[in-house]
């Protein structure tokens, strides 16, 4: 029988190998041996097998007195942290046998010549034998050194991480998952180092972390070495990419959040014993993103190989190294959540009342939790944190599990979505809002709030316990209809949050919420920027526009990242944008509007829609819109979008703005861009042919066209009762508007709130041929069962 191995260098292991090097390791091995063909770029190194810990525990006799101080914390006579002390210091004063410690010193050796080094610097990893499956993310359970150099410590740090195997958080981990302590082995990979300490890192996911959805790469980054976007201790930068786009060399990043990172982890040069430390970023570094657009890019198709590969989600480590300016993948592992979730179910959160909040930052998870503030800002106190409470702190970290899992909620002052507070909350399905800025100096211990992660990619915190409704929505047996059944989506935050309903496309996407949800700023505030009058719009659009030179570029970039978000929710079907149609007060209320509105008395009728676009007092804005929109379908190739020009009075006035769309890149026919018109004017539909010779389909705003048939104002409480979408006159508009559409082969839809609401309604445009209805989420199940019924008893009959 030869030497057992005790030495497994990362291209001699794969998949098959997590007895023997643990997950972290084999994985490693599974992506140079798989991926290094296809470009992907990972460090070398080696691992010190699950047999050399046995062999370690064996010579040292270790089982026997671990065994018994578990069974004396068992029997409750001792406490977690003493057992955990008691068991790490057995390790601490034990030796590695020779044979051992002869292979890694030569281990480490060879590593060095590899990269023509006297002595390599490396990053020494825990890999335990039960850890990243499928099932069970063992998020930061076990220890990870950085910089470590010189055989005698590597020695020391193998033998720091064999000791992390009995940390007090990795004892209750394994008694809660069902692992027998004795049963996990543990490997160490010793890895060459990325110097991203001169550059930056991150975490990577190949599916969207809150909502499952799995055609996005969520990739964060922060300066300086990854630990401190896996501890939270910096807010990152966020990026999001699409990525069937990706393989037809477009440019899909739908989402740019440039992140606080005060801080990095980088190496020490004093010879002290902390081979890192962390310092302050410059405020360059701060107003900088860590990466460009081909790097991002770069990453995430590095993301859709590797999820190819393995053939699942994936949650990945990356590195930029300072010297080189080379990208690295460091880690890969399974995707633990969103990948396990039951299909064909869907559980919404919604609140009953929508006062401000008190506080923002980035939302985990989709639930809605209330309770009192229990505010520690150290592990060290967390036997104060009371169960059902809201856990406020700084920043989490693996310590923090026991108690995480007793809370209802938890608020970070740092972080982003890949940060150990959002994993372990995910995992545990308990709402957190992570990176909120100072949520520790606001919320008060015993203060009652409500966080909400149910509006979106924004997680907002509320004064008050505030009522809310959960719904189980069941996805089964949802019968397939004629009629498109297409949502209204109003903000690009949400768009990910329904991808699971059985919707064909996007009715209604309205730019104007897009403007103020993400751009704030009146687009000719921007084109006029140098010679605005107000100084105090002028200094605020300065630091919102901050890194852009031209502040046009600021307006384009955000609404096509907007834009783009929403068209990827529903690619390929049909995503139907409808041009801005603020009415001027609403214009005069972004960032720099005043300047540039007039008062009206009746903005609902007054200067808004079409007649914005071919207007000397808005062309310059409107061309802004128009670049975005090019830049959605032809550089990011979303051509599932559609434009929809809305409030368009006259034909005349639809030939203006044909025109301008020309003028402005935006032909009908060319890369198949369609334009439908808003169908809410009584003139749309007396005209209705000649509108159809001129737009490719029509969407019925049946709200505006309810109001201007009858002659009704819409927001008028006295008048409530007459306010009718089912009204005759309104049924018999809507009746012509399809039978002329369809003579011209045009494609007639409706997006108003008139289906969701009344049962009879959506019945009737059944009856009238309609081609699509487009709601509300929240009602696409229920009445697509109700088109269902309809179509099959008009079939019958």
């Amino acid at each position: 029988m030869g030497k057992p191995d005790y030495i497994l260098w990362f291209d001699t292991v794969n998949n098959q190998d997590v007895e023997r090097v643990g997950g972290k390791n084999a994985s490693l091995g599974e992506l140079i041996g798989g991926l290094k063909s296809q470009g992907i770029r990972v460090p070398d190194g080696f691992a010190l097998t699950a047999e050399a810990y046995r062999t370690f525990i064996a010579a040292n006799d270790l089982a026997p007195q671990i065994c018994t101080q578990l069974d004396i914390f068992a029997q409750e006579q001792q406490t977690l942290a003493k057992t955990g002390k008691n068991i790490r210091r057995l390790f601490q004063s034990a030796a590695f046998p020779q044979d051992i410690e002869a292979d890694i010193r030569r281990a480490y050796q060879e590593l060095s010549r590899r990269y023509q080094v006297d002595e390599a610097d490396t990053a020494v990893r825990s890999s335990a034998t039960a850890e990243d499956l499928p099932d069970a993310s063992f998020a930061g359970q076990q220890e990870t050194f950085l910089n470590v150099s010189g055989a005698a410590e590597i020695l020391e740090s193998c033998r720091r991480c064999y000791a992390s195997l009995f940390t007090n958080r990795a004892i209750s981990y394994r008694i809660e998952k069902g692992f027998e302590h004795m049963n996990v082995a543990l490997s160490v990979g010793v890895q060459k180092m990325v110097r991203s300490d001169k550059a930056c890192a991150g975490v990577m996911f190949s599916i969207d972390t809150e909502t499952g959805f799995p055609d996005a790469v969520l990739l964060t980054g922060a300066w300086g070495l990854g630990e401190t976007v896996v501890q939270g201790s910096v807010t990152p930068d966020q990026f999001t990419i699409f990525k069937p786009l990706l393989q037809q060399g477009f440019r899909p990043i739908i989402e740019k959040t440039l992140g606080g990172k005060t801080k990095k982890m980088v190496y020490t040069d004093d010879g002290s014993k902390d081979t890192v430390q962390t310092v302050d970023t410059t405020g360059k570094e701060r107003k900088t993103f860590v990466l460009n657009d081909d790097e991002i890019l770069q990453l995430a198709r590095w993301a859709t190989l590797i999820e190819a590969h393995y053939g699942g989600p994936m949650d990945m480590e990356w590195a930029k190294d300072g010297n080189t300016g080379e990208l690295f993948i460091v880690q890969a592992r399974p995707e633990t959540v969103q990948s396990q979730r039951a299909v064909g179910k869907l559980k919404t959160y919604k609140l009953k009342s929508h006062p401000q909040p008190i506080l923002t930052g980035l939302s985990i998870g989709d639930a809605i939790a209330s309770g009192k503030v229990c505010r520690v800002l150290s592990p060290k106190d967390i036997d104060q944190v009371k169960d059902g409470s809201i856990l406020v702190t700084e920043m989490t970290d693996p310590d923090w599990v026991p108690v995480m899992k007793r809370v209802a909620g938890i608020v970070t002052d740092y972080g982003g979505r890949t940060c150990h507070a959002a994993i372990v909350s995910r995992e545990l399905g308990i709402p957190a809002i992570v990176g909120t800025g100072d949520g520790s100096r606001t919320l008060k211990t015993e203060q009652a709030v409500t966080l909400s992660c149910a509006e979106g990619d924004q997680g907002k915190i509320y004064a008050g316990q505030l009522e809310y409704e959960a719904v189980d929505v069941n996805l089964d047996d949802i019968p397939d209809t004629r009629t498109q059944i297409m949502m209204n989506i109003a903000s690009p935050a949400a768009a990910f949050n329904w991808w699971q309903l059985p919707a064909r496309g996007i009715g209604l996407a309205r730019m104007e919420f897009i403007i103020n949800s993400l751009i704030k700023i009146h687009p000719m505030a921007l084109v006029n920027y140098d010679r605005l009058q107000d100084r105090d719009a002028w200094k605020t659009i300065r630091d919102m526009t901050k890194g852009y030179a031209d502040k046009r570029e600021y307006f384009v970039d955000n609404l096509s990242r907007g834009i783009g978000k929403i068209a990827a929710s529903q690619y390929p079907h049909p995503v139907i944008v409808r041009l801005s149609d603020f009415k001027t007060n609403e214009y005069a209320d972004l960032i720099g509007g005043r300047e540039f509105e007039h008062e009206e008395s009746n903005p609902m009728l007054g200067f808004r829609g079409a007649a914005r676009y071919y207007s000397d007092r808005y062309r310059e804005g409107f061309a802004l819109e128009c670049q975005a929109i090019k830049r959605v379908r032809e550089v990011m190739g979303f051509d599932n979008v559609i434009i929809m020009v809305p409030f368009c009075r006259k034909v005349s006035e639809a030939d203006r703005v044909l025109q301008v769309l020309v003028e402005n890149g935006l032909k009908q026919g060319v890369h198949n861009l369609q334009i439908y018109v808003m169908c809410e004017i009584p003139s749309n539909v007396l005209l209705a042919d000649q509108f159809a010779q001129r737009f490719d389909g029509f969407s019925i705003g049946s709200n505006d066209l309810t109001q201007l048939i009858l002659g009704v104002d819409r927001d008028s409480g006295e008048l409530a009762d007459l306010f009718d979408e089912t009204d005759e006159a309104v049924k018999l508009a809507i009746t012509q508007v399809i039978q002329a559409g369809h003579r011209h082969g045009r494609k007639v839809g409706i997006c108003g709130q008139g289906p969701s609401d009344k049962p009879e309604f959506a019945a009737f445009l059944v009856d009238a041929g309609i081609d699509s209805i487009s709601l509300n989420p929240d009602s696409v199940v229920q009445v697509k069962r109700l088109v269902a019924e309809r179509e099959e008893s008009t079939d019958r009959s």
